[in-house]
């Protein structure tokens, strides 16, 4: 478990160190705001796609190997980035990226694998400070390298250190990481198609209202990672610096929530409440960042929106695991991550043309109001433990 936290940190903090280039740099190409929010929803669009593969085939074939070989393809990715010179390049890097990214399925099967149901939010809290601390020091360090001034960052510097940071990471994972996969249970591991993984999740009302939940939420709140950038350049004349120093702040509180309270805040209110106000501090941070021009309301609506996301993606992953039978776990967080990113297609897709058509702060209105009706949702979700609970398998211990 400690040497996949450390992977994934790794990886993320090169995946972190150029979130504050990449909307810059998208204008330096001459891209228009939704060119811009395409542009970063592209990798979403891949990993839409190959989360659920990868998952299914972390089932049959091992965690480990399938994390390896996305270790690869966020290397090429980064290099390709690095070596760019013209929109549809940033594209196709950000392509490869998104489909090497598909591993979160794996990385959290992996996490159910060693990890009791009761245990189960606590450690999924752990990656998720590893995502946190992730974006802690990425665009932190990213802004520091590309600079102030949005139009002469340079892309490059960033990119190539990104690239040796996911390569650090492969080399960990090669050497150190065990698999948490018995041979005998890779051997057994059905190996449904899509369609009818889907097609079971539309069978289980419980599971089809969580990944209804975590599709919805994450279009809101992607809505606003992919214009933040662009509404801080437009209100305060930020660039990729200050843009890092922002992620750093949104980064730590991440960390503090995931890493520290998420556990003992399962074990005292349950999943499904912490679902229910990280919602809600969700919609109340959106519904305030028009209105936080001033640097210490800006640093209130700040809190609030990763306080809320802190709360509710590893509540809402742990549902979802518990949902699942160890024999299918991967491929069932595969969707979940999947519809995760569909709905980091479409909250981009939309917010880009509403900020520029709308206004700036027209996006986060309509988010705004998007969360407030996952919270009627959430506060719909049964308050036992879901029924079809993980504990009644078989669960394989850390080899």
């Amino acid at each position: 478990m400690a040497i996949l936290f450390l992977i994934v940190f790794i990886d993320l903090v090169g995946f972190g160190v150029i979130i504050p280039l990449l909307p810059f740099y998208g204008v330096h190409f001459g891209a228009s705001a939704a060119e811009v929010t395409w542009m970063m929803a592209c990798y979403s669009l891949a990993q839409f796609f190959f989360s659920p593969i990868l998952g299914r085939v972390s089932d049959h074939v091992g965690r480990r190997p399938v994390l390896l070989v996305s270790l690869v393809a966020s290397v090429l990715s980064y290099l390709w980035l690095g070596f760019a010179d013209a929109l549809w390049m940033l594209f196709a890097a950000r392509l490869l990226g998104g489909a090497g990214a598909g591993n979160i399925a794996a990385a959290q099967a992996y996490i159910t694998d060693v990890t009791p149901p009761e245990s189960r939010a606590k450690a999924m809290g752990m990656i998720g400070a590893a995502f946190g601390l992730g974006f802690t020091i990425g665009p932190a360090l990213g802004g520091l390298v590309a600079g102030s001034d949005p139009g002469a960052g340079g892309l490059s510097r960033p990119a190539f250190l990104a690239a040796s940071l996911s390569a650090l990471a492969f080399v960990i994972a090669l050497m150190r990481l065990r698999e948490s996969r018995p041979p005998q249970a890779r051997g057994d591991a059905a190996r449904p198609s899509r369609v009818k993984v889907a097609r079971d999740i539309l069978g289980r009302p419980v599971l089809r209202q969580l990944i209804l939940l975590f599709f919805i939420g994450t279009s809101a709140f992607a809505a606003m990672e992919t214009t933040y950038a662009l509404w801080t350049n437009s209100a305060f004349g930020w660039g990729p610096k200050q843009v890092g120093l922002v992620f750093l702040y949104v980064g730590l509180v991440l960390v503090v929530v995931q890493g520290t309270l998420i556990g003992r805040l399962s074990r005292r209110f349950g999943e499904a409440r912490l679902v229910a106000a990280g919602s809600a501090l969700i919609a109340l941070g959106l519904a305030g960042l028009p209105f936080a021009l001033t640097l210490p309301r800006l640093m209130v609506v700040n809190t609030l929106l990763p306080l809320g996301m802190g709360l509710l993606n590893p509540s809402l992953t742990s549902l979802i695991s518990k949902e699942a039978g160890a024999d299918e776990r991967g491929g069932v967080l595969g969707v979940s991550q999947s519809a995760s990113s569909l709905a980091r297609i479409l909250g981009p897709a939309i917010a880009g043309p509403l900020f520029s058509a709308y206004g700036r702060d027209t996006p986060y209105y309509v988010a705004a109001a998007v969360m407030a009706c996952v919270v009627g949702m959430a506060l719909r979700l049964p308050r036992a433990e879901p029924s079809r609970s993980a504990a009644t398998q078989s669960e394989p211990r850390t080899p």
